[in-house]
Parts: C-alpha cells; structure tokens; sequence
C-alpha cells in the first residue's frame, strides 16, 4: 500500500496552520502574565455578585465561574483576559438567540 503524498501547497498550509497555532498560544501565554489580574472582590464587584458567590463556584463540582490562579491557599487571582473572555462567552445578543 503506498502512502498518500501531499502536494506542496499542502505541506505550506500546514507549515502555516502549526505557525499560527504557536502563535496563538504565546500571544495566550503573553496575555495572561502581561494583561492584568483582578482579586476576587475584583472580579465579583465587576460582575455583581458576593465574593462568596465566586469562592463557591471555585470549590463546586463541576467548577464554575472565570478561569482562576489560586498562588497560594488564601490568594486567588483571575487574569483580566480570561475574565473577559469568560464574560463575552456568556453574552447574549438579543434577536441572535434562539
């Protein structure tokens, strides 16, 4: 059985795919230690729930709420991107919604 042979153009494309993924994952990496960090009365104030509500989430099975860093045991940080990106994930956008 002869193996499928990819075509120039092919190989460029993923070349190019696999650029753009790395990319994508330093800009990540670059966004979460240059971008920001809210505590959790931060976070909390900014969506409009008790820090509680959010301590709660963090310990809830299934976990929920915003992407987290706990540094220590008592020091729990969210980066400003994630929770951006976690609040635009919850937007909904009348007439869009079905």
């Amino acid at each position: 059985m002869s193996e499928p042979k990819l075509t120039i153009e092919q190989v460029a494309e993923l070349i190019s795919s696999v650029s753009q993924a790395s990319r994508s994952q330093e800009a990540r990496q670059a966004g979460l230690i240059n971008g920001g960090w809210y505590s959790t009365e931060d976070v909390a104030a900014l969506i409009g729930v008790d820090p509680s509500t959010l301590r709660r989430w963090r310990t809830s099975k299934p976990m929920q709420g915003p992407p987290f860093v706990r540094l220590t045991s008592r020091i729990t940080v969210y980066s400003v991107p994630d929770v951006q990106a976690w609040m635009e994930s919850r937007r909904i956008v009348p007439g869009e919604a079905a």
